[in-house]
């Protein structure tokens, strides 16, 4: 495997240098586990400091030389050392032969893993960080006996003393983009940073493992792991070192909490011996952890667990699950989690016979959206006799897990054991949103209503209506869709599971309507009572979270976005291969950072969503959709093209209601591709649809897209009854006053601006679209400001062109019919000319280089001046850092 790139610890690396090259600077010892990243560390930042000012000696400890007087420094010293000199004499005469080797620069001692450096070599490096032009840096491991010397060059205040932590999870992610050549989906990053507990060593060892495999694919450029960890035989050496050779008491502890853990330890006291725990613990196989009150037990590493459970014989292995079943029993499920624990330890051990039990247990399990887990549950519960509710659990779960076909098997079983209304109603939804998601059969809404109409049990009906409610909704319905959520509302003999669904369905549409404060509070209502409804319909989640995204989508909102993303669901959702729900999180992800202009984190998380939701027809569309958004903001319109047409051809019928979302893609990737006229007409379609259906919220959004394409002053909307119709502008200020939140009247305001060629207001605009995060429309208020300046010699161009300057800093690579409209468009050989001379090259010696006269330096010069709106050199590197190519790439 070769040589890996150096990623992340941009916050310990500054600090080695700071100690080296700072004025106060006399160096900095890391410390760390082994395999921590600590040399790597050490190297890259020796190897970027200058060879003419700094004489920097590489010294590497090893056990083998720890025996040996000077052993350490055998790199750096003469093979010949004098005779008869003392030992302080001997130490002089190194730091004298240092100094000599140095000329006059400054000397830099590096020593990797100090603490096996022999007495003598430790000395020497103590007494060379005392000297005034010399500084020592070195890293040292966890756990072992450091020399004095060296231990006193941070007591003594000569150095500083660091702990290395673990990579921090961007940086794991950013580690294995590196190495695998392109981005890591967020479940596989996350899991494969816990297994190597962001040690740097074990993360290599178990890419390792697991490249080549079939387990290990990309798709739409990212990369995915899907299946068993299977450990190298290097790695499993690796951890050998450390649980072999143990007693069986101190083995039976380690057993005991890789299948358990956390292990309370009292709980752990029950069953072994406390003075094997209290040797595992001394020698690093476990540590204690507080939690609620509670002290638990855990492996001091993820890998040991692995490695144990894998040695552990069969028959073994299912005696300790049954073991640890019946402790817990023995003293009573006191928490929440103890009950799922149990199950699958009892289904493991092959002692599960309780089908309730593992009902409640699955249940359990899909409500923290672990899926795979939920499903071995619930079928094991089925097998045991479980019935209609392990059946109509199992169905759900499969449901999302992309099976529907398998689920409708699941629940055609068990059709006829629905004889009370109560039970039938469950089993019509459940079938019901199987054959309308999963299998896009729209006619499903029309046969769950007949089936529903012969009802008589109030609380059935509304279940059914319910459910009834929001697939009309998804279909575009919203009428029937409203009457009949508001219909359940009223009903007081629905299920607080009834009512919830129906009030998200009302909170989807109050947000597409505009009423996002409204919409606001109805999922603040829906999540206030999750604690009621999570057990009886777990998958009422996924509306909570589409009406919240598309609420905070439309009002701009992108620090709520953050919190939805970063809250308890998503984490759920990505740890427990809940594909709808963390595909979903990372569509908005992609949304918020385009509107922040990062193209490149923007088109990764649309890449991920659509690798996530490759078989899944619910959110699949809108996942291509928004990776033309992110490729069209790129500029990249081969990719833009072929999401929309992957987009129409997995949409679903069923989820008919994020129509908006898809139109508005198709517009931007129309536009990438040059087609401004072809993009207008899509928008304005789009916005007599989303007048017509009511969705002022959209519309909103459309219309801006309009502005931004330059159409703030086109006719839009019917014919008034003077005959005149409204401007785009003129709609959006009617909007503005319709549809809540900050954006609708900052979108309103960038419209008139636009329409009245006020540079100073798009300037406004610009600070006010900042205001709220939204760099890339900030960016193009600004760069319209600015072509407006430019076009009229303003000596304001120059201060705009700045400001237009600092909002592009913000964004990524970011191309838009907007910023290409203000850029003036300079011929190769102008560009060349202007970067010259941006550069401070003088007219002569740019003639020089491209073999012109100076004459005509100037000429091109002159030309540059008036497209850009400057009036010299002076201004000239602000003017072209607001251009795309100024860097060198091609211009757009």
């Amino acid at each position: 495997m070769t040589r890996w790139s150096f990623v992340g610890r941009t916050a310990e690396l500054d600090r080695l240098q700071v100690a080296v090259t700072g004025a106060q600077g006399r160096g900095i010892f890391f410390a760390g586990s082994a395999g921590i990243g600590k040399s790597r560390l050490l190297r890259e930042g020796v190897d970027a400091l200058p060879a003419e000012k700094y004489a920097v000696w590489w010294i590497a400890a090893s056990a083998t030389t720890a025996a040996m007087p000077f052993g350490g420094l055998v790199q750096v010293l003469p093979v010949e050392q004098p005779q008869g000199l003392s030992p302080a004499g001997i130490l002089r005469w190194a730091v004298d032969v240092l100094q000599q080797q140095a000329a006059g620069r400054r000397i830099v001692l590096a020593v990797d893993d100090a603490h096996l450096l022999d007495p003598p070599s430790a000395a020497l490096v103590h007494l060379v960080a005392r000297s005034e032009n010399a500084c020592v840096v070195g890293t040292l491991r966890d756990g072992e006996q450091i020399p004095l010397p060296i231990r006193a060059l941070w007591t003594d205040g000569l150095v500083e003393h660091a702990e290395l932590s673990p990579l921090a999870p961007t940086e794991t992610a950013g580690l294995l983009a590196s190495i695998l050549g392109g981005p890591v989906d967020g479940g596989s990053s996350d899991r494969l940073g816990r297994l190597s507990a962001g040690n740097p060593l074990l993360l290599r060892e178990l890419v390792h493992s697991v490249q080549g495999s079939e387990e290990l694919t990309k798709r739409y450029g990212i990369w995915t792991w899907t299946g068993r960890l299977e450990l190298a035989p290097s790695l499993t050496d690796l951890i050998d070192i450390r649980i072999n050779q143990l007693s069986p008491g101190v083995r039976a502890v380690v057993e005991l909490v890789a299948f358990g853990e956390p292990l309370g330890l009292r709980l752990l006291y029950k069953a072994v011996e406390q003075t094997d725990v209290e040797t595992a613990e001394e020698r690093g196989l476990i540590t204690m952890v507080e939690s609620d009150r509670r002290l638990d037990v855990r492996l001091a590493h993820p890998l040991y667990g692995e490695v144990v459970r894998r040695q552990c014989p069969v028959s073994r292995t299912r005696r300790l699950q049954a073991h640890l079943a019946e402790l817990i029993e023995g003293v009573g499920k006191r928490r929440r989690e103890d009950l799922l624990r149990v199950a699958v330890w009892r289904l493991d051990s092959g002692t599960a016979q309780d089908p309730a039990m593992l009902v409640a247990a699955a249940g359990q399990a899909f409500a923290r959206y672990d899926v795979p887990l939920a499903t071995r549950l619930a079928r094991a519960a089925l097998d045991a006799g479980g019935g209609f509710d392990a059946a109509e659990l199992l169905a759900t779960i499969l449901m999302f897990a992309d099976r529907p076909a398998e689920a409708l098997g699941v629940l055609d079983a068990v059709a006829t054991d629905t004889a009370d209304q109560e039970r039938l109603s469950r089993w019509l939804t459940v079938r019901g949103m199987v054959s309308y998601w999963g299998l896009s059969q729209e006619s499903t809404v029309e046969e769950i209503a007949a089936r529903g109409r012969e009802l008589t049990d109030l609380a059935a009906q509304a279940r059914i209506r319910a459910f009834e409610a929001i697939m009309r909704l998804h279909r575009l319905d919203a009428p029937a869709a409203l009457r009949l959520a508001q219909g359940v509302l009223d009903r007081p003999a629905a299920s607080v599971a009834a009512r919830e669904l129906a009030r998200c369905t009302v909170a989807h549409l109050q947000a597409v309507q505009g009423q996002l404060c409204r919409s606001a509070t109805a999922v603040d209502l829906v999540q206030a009572k999750a604690a009621s409804w999570r057990a009886d319909m777990p998958y009422l989640q996924l509306a909570v979270e589409l009406a919240r995204g598309t609420r905070l989508a439309l009002s701009g909102d992108l620090s709520g976005i953050d919190t939805l993303v970063a809250d308890e669901f998503a984490d759920l959702a990505d740890a427990g291969d809940f594909r709808l729900g963390s595909g979903y999180l990372a569509i908005l992800r992609s949304y918020a950072a385009r509107l922040r202009g990062r193209s490149d984190t923007a088109l990764q998380a649309a890449l991920g969503a659509c690798a996530i939701l490759a078989t899944s027809r619910v959110y699949a569309g809108l996942a291509q959709s928004e990776r033309a958004q992110a490729a069209a903001l790129r500029g990249d319109a081969r990719q833009a093209a072929e999401a929309i047409a992957e987009a129409d051809r997995i949409h679903a019928p069923s989820m008919a209601v994020l129509y908006p979302w898809l139109e508005q893609a198709r517009a931007a990737a129309l536009a990438a591709d040059g087609d401004l006229p072809g993009a207008v007409a899509q928008l304005h379609q789009l916005v007599s649809r989303l007048r017509a259906d009511g969705f002022a919220g959209h519309e909103t959004l459309a219309l801006h897209d309009l502005v931004r394409l330059g159409e703030a002053t086109a006719a839009t909307g019917p014919t008034c009854s003077d005959g005149s119709r409204r401007t785009v502008a003129q709609r959006l200020a009617e909007l503005s006053e319709q549809v809540d939140g900050e954006l609708p009247p900052l979108l309103a305001r960038h419209a008139r601006a636009a329409a009245d060629g006020s540079p100073e207001q798009l300037l406004t605009v610009a600070d006010g679209f900042m205001g709220l995060g939204l760099a890339l429309p900030a960016a193009e208020a600004a760069a319209g400001a600015v072509h407006l300046l430019r076009q009229r010699r303003s000596p304001e161009v120059t201060t705009a062109t700045e400001r237009l300057g600092v909002l592009l800093g913000v964004c990524d690579m970011v191309h838009t019919p907007a910023l290409r409209a203000a850029t003036p468009t300079l011929s190769d050989r102008e560009w060349q000319v202007a970067r010259l001379a941006a550069d401070g090259e003088t007219s002569r010696a740019i003639a020089e280089q491209l073999f012109l006269s100076a004459r005509t330096v100037e000429n091109h010069l002159q030309r540059v001046y008036s497209k850009l709106g400057v009036t010299g050199r002076a201004e000239l590197k602000t003017a072209l850092r607001t251009i795309p190519g100024h860097d060198g790439t091609a211009a757009s």
